[in-house]
């Protein structure tokens, strides 16, 4: 069925294949930049994340107030109160934010990583040394991050968004060629059938 949607909508997007195209390449463009300038890249992820904390709170507090009446109320004034406070804490110490979130995800990919390799010893499915390998990359990642830490906090955030980048442009450059090759003669014998 799925297949059938993209045959079927394929006419559609053969005549915006450019556009594909052209945002791979800007995203390729901006993963190359982050990751050739990883400490920048690093700094601006992480105020971004710190001006998304403190709108998200300001958020939950008119929230608060607005559910005044509800048992939950202080919870969440609280709540958005702490998120704005912190969310500015990071936004005017970034190079401390980039270090404690990059302690956040040490200690994420430490524990996840283990538990995903002792899950897949005990479990043993189908398959299963594709999630002990899973577990034991994730768990390494962990351990990079704290063994090189705090230096890791200066290149751990901006090579991640680079990768990322440059990975979500690569596959949109590539649907774009799918795009266009596709032939507009299937798409008319799928459209009769």
């Amino acid at each position: 069925m799925a297949a059938a949607a993209w045959i079927l909508g394929s006419e559609e997007l053969r005549h915006k294949w450019g556009w594909f195209l052209a945002l791979g390449i800007v995203l390729l463009l901006l993963g190359i930049g982050a990751v050739a300038l990883t400490p920048v890249a690093t700094l601006a992820a992480v105020m971004v994340l710190g001006w998304l904390m403190v709108f998200s709170g300001i958020a939950e507090a008119v929230h608060a107030f607005q559910v005044h009446r509800w048992g939950g109320f202080f919870l969440h004034l609280i709540g958005g109160v702490l998120g704005v406070l912190i969310g500015l804490l990071i936004v005017t110490h970034p190079g401390a934010g980039a270090l404690a979130w990059t302690l956040l995800f040490a200690s994420f990919f430490t524990v996840i990583g283990l538990f995903r390799l002792i899950a897949a010893i005990r479990l043993r499915s189908p398959n299963w040394g594709w999630s002990a390998f899973d577990g034991v990359i994730t768990l390494l990642l962990g351990i990079i991050l704290w063994a090189e830490w705090p230096w890791s906090g200066l290149w751990f955030l901006g090579l991640s968004v680079g990768i990322s980048l440059l990975l979500r442009g690569w596959s949109y450059m590539m649907l774009a060629v799918a795009i266009r090759r596709f032939p507009a003669a299937q798409v008319e014998l799928h459209k009769a059938a």
